[in-house]
């Protein structure tokens, strides 16, 4: 079962005039809604314009989320040459493919799809840090070069997203701790983690390795299944 369409009609009636007051810069409005059969199961398109960043960001809703809890939830950022051409550099792909899949298999749950291209980059510099890899550097290492943090993406476009669709709860596909923290602090409630572990291969080795040893990710064999872990 899908979001009910009165319900997605209650969800356009109050995004049509949303502002966010005393938060106006990073508003999040939900534009459009559409059904979506994929090869990973039914799922709901929904289109959002946000205010912060003047990008379009999507959420690929499977089943009923509204007022619901402990939904399981992948945010994905997106990776251009992974996502849709199949760069064996990174495992961005594996992961959403991974995330649709575990999700279209259970009762409910989220992909969103963040336009947060190179760790939020932007695609340009991501190239140029492909570059600097090329010539011995990880990516913390070619990120920095290029007057970067490691990690520049944010997530409180996504803590925005789940709030218009009511979301109460959320258990978290993910490797990355950070995410989970940075949900909490723009007031998401996350009771738990599904790790999404994908086995490297001869290309992203050392970039799976550098995500581990310098960036905090989880990526033990011990959690190479997707089981859910519940959060103290």
């Amino acid at each position: 079962m899908s979001i009910p369409k009165a319900i997605v009609d209650q969800l356009l009636e109050e995004n049509r005039d949303h502002t966010c007051l005393g938060h106006e810069e990073n508003c999040v409005r939900i534009q459009a809604v559409a059904d979506l059969p994929t090869r990973f199961g039914e799922y709901q398109a929904i289109a959002f314009w946000s205010k912060a960043d003047q990008k379009d960001h999507a959420a690929f809703v499977h089943g009923n989320v509204f007022e619901q809890e402990e939904v399981p939830v992948r945010i994905h950022s997106e990776c251009l040459t992974g996502d849709a051409i199949g760069s064996l550099r990174c495992d961005c792909r594996d992961q959403l493919v991974g995330a649709l899949s575990k999700i279209g298999e259970l009762e409910n749950g989220i992909v969103i799809y963040l336009r947060q291209e190179g760790r939020g980059i932007g695609l340009v510099n991501k190239i140029k840090a492909y570059h600097l890899q090329d010539t011995g550097l990880d990516t913390v290492q070619a990120n920095i070069q290029l007057g970067f943090r490691p990690d520049e993406r944010d997530y409180a476009i996504a803590a925005h997203m789940l709030d218009s669709l009511h979301v109460q709860s959320v258990r978290v596909l993910t490797n990355n701790p950070a995410k989970l923290s940075d949900l909490e602090r723009h007031g998401i409630k996350v009771v738990g983690r599904i790790p999404l572990v994908i086995p490297p291969n001869q290309y992203n080795r050392q970039y799976l390795e550098t995500k581990q040893k310098r960036m905090g990710h989880l990526l033990g064999t011990e959690e190479s299944s997707m089981l859910e872990q519940d959060l103290d």
